[in-house]
């Protein structure tokens, strides 16, 4: 059994920013950062847009992000939390410059501010076309520096461990489920743990592999979501599962490569597959109008013109700007013989982030005691029924410190559990055909794209809760049979994801923000999240 005073699950922005902070201020306790590969193996290295924030004070203002935020949002963000995030971002932002993070500046050496689509000014920071990673790469140098920081690679967290494990029975009307620590299959020794801790975070990213077509990479697998409502905690919102409008198009690809809504906010233009450019015919703001409004778009014309994908015209922008601000993804499509000043870019929309998760408050406490949120797994009330672009990353860095702030004035309080039971492995055996575990992922990804994808039926849904009730039983059953293996775990935790995405979808009669569904295409003069 290992301790610690501070558990991290998950090393993206939001992991390493609450880490980063609370080893600072408690210089004497252990913090521990568990991941379940490498370290800079996260949603957040993939980031490549930027982080939007109030810079430019002349031009720009709080009450015209917290606009463009709300109107993004389709009414379901918590004005409050929109307000608090957008005031206190900038100064989380300025945080990350000072921990060494480069953004891009012009010749005169003030900040390169972006247009993304949604916003009514420019106001995004970014490093080239891999903000994210140039971001972690600033927090990991910072980390590395500090000795009462344990930074444990290949470690997938199994279950949270509650009074459910005492022997008690929680229920989701449980008014007292407390989070005592986890169980972790450490991949390297082989063997399940227990890490016991007075305070855990979860900051384990999205969950885009539960669709067949996504920008996530193959470890956001909604891990922390599905164990959050195992343990009977609060999740809300899955149903606003937001598709990036342009990913590069690579059939049998997987994860797909991001075309940053950036390069729209430069001047890319969509085009239908006679070159026309459409997105006039759907919004006044055009391509730069919310990514809801342009997944459908695209969505629409792809249907309509019986094409795979549409295009993404960036020949107009000139070749050396565009290396410029764009040299992965010129490199990207350069590799595949693309070469942007003569050929327009073949996309479609992906699978890219969660607005739902973890129901968490203004500090990002979860409804179980010790444990808190932040970054895609959680669900704070900032993004509503769609997130504005560059959000993202905001968000994660506003709650990671406002979770740091709460769980300090906590933590002298509180004690490790003792007598926690080991993993029980009885009555298991090795897995003797991992197809079972490939197979039904493969059909949970088909099902989710299929039927549960940018535009929904109620038929449509009622064909995937089926199908997911099917799965749910096989992998269940495999699960309580078989050794504990990161793959089975995955797919029983992306089964309870697609579970709680199509049961909101269900739930939701109206069609809002990243929730279409054509048997309800108007909005209801009710608005409500969806606690599940």
């Amino acid at each position: 059994m290992l301790k610690t005073d501070f558990l991290v699950i998950g090393s993206g922005i939001a992991g390493l920013t609450y880490a980063l902070k609370t080893a600072r201020a408690f210089p004497h306790k252990k913090i521990t950062i568990i991941t379940k590969t490498q370290a800079d193996e996260t949603n957040t290295k993939y980031a490549q847009g930027g982080i939007a924030g109030v810079w430019d004070a002349n031009n720009d203002s709080y009450e015209k992000h917290i606009d463009d935020t709300l109107i993004a949002g389709d009414g379901l963000c918590n004005k409050a939390i929109v307000a608090l995030v957008v005031k206190e971002g900038p100064e989380r932002i300025k945080e990350i410059i000072n921990y060494g993070a480069e953004f891009d500046k012009d010749a005169a050496g003030a900040y390169s501010l972006g247009k993304e689509g949604g916003h009514s000014e420019n106001r995004i920071l970014h490093h080239k076309d891999i903000t994210g990673k140039e971001m972690e790469r600033a927090l990991l140098a910072q980390l590395n520096a500090l000795p009462n920081i344990d930074l444990l690679n290949h470690c997938f967290v199994v279950d949270l461990i509650t009074q459910h494990h005492l022997g008690y029975l929680v229920t989701k009307s449980s008014l007292d489920i407390t989070c005592y620590g986890v169980y972790v299959l450490n991949l390297q020794l082989n063997k399940i743990q227990k890490i016991v801790a007075k305070i855990i975070l979860l900051a384990s990213g999205g969950c885009g592999q539960a669709y067949r077509t996504t920008t996530n990479p193959k470890i956001a697998t909604g891990d922390g979501i599905a164990m959050v409502y195992r343990a009977k905690g609060k999740i809300e919102n899955m149903e606003f599962i937001q598709f990036h409008p342009t990913a590069l198009f690579e059939p049998g690809i997987s994860p797909s490569f991001l075309i940053t809504e950036a390069v729209r906010g430069d001047g890319g233009i969509l085009r239908n597959k006679s070159g026309e450019a459409f997105m006039e015919q759907y919004d006044a703001r055009k391509d730069l109008a919310p990514r809801d409004i342009v997944a459908r778009a695209i969505d629409n014309e792809m249907k309509r013109t019986g094409t795979e994908h549409v295009y993404l015209d960036c020949r107009h922008m000139g070749k050396e700007k565009f290396i410029h601000h764009f040299p992965n993804i010129y490199n990207k499509c350069l590799s595949i013989g693309i070469d942007i000043e003569e050929q327009m870019i073949p996309v479609a929309p992906a699978a890219h982030y969660s607005c739902g998760g973890i129901k968490t408050d203004e500090w990002g406490r979860t409804s179980i005691k010790n444990l808190y949120a932040c970054g895609e797994s959680a669900s704070t009330g900032l993004h509503g029924a769609n997130r504005l672009a560059s959000n993202s990353l905001l968000e994660a860095m506003v709650f990671a410190h406002r979770c740091f702030l709460h769980s300090s004035e906590q933590i002298e309080q509180l004690s490790y559990a003792e007598q926690l039971p080991d993993w029980n492995t009885m009555g298991t055996s090795e897995p003797r055909e991992m197809i079972l575990i490939t197979q039904s992922l493969k059909e949970l990804q088909q099902i989710m794209s299929d039927y549960v994808g940018i535009v929904r039926t109620d038929i449509r849904l009622e064909r995937a809760m089926k199908r997911l009730d099917l799965l749910f039983v096989e992998t269940e059953e495999l699960y309580k049979s078989t050794k504990i293996s990161p793959q089975l775990c995955e797919l029983r935790n992306l089964i309870t994801v697609g579970y709680l995405i199509v049961k909101g979808a269900q739930f939701r009669k109206e069609s809002r923000g990243l929730h279409f569904n054509t048997d309800h295409p108007l909005k209801s003069v009710i608005l409500q999240d969806m606690i599940l």
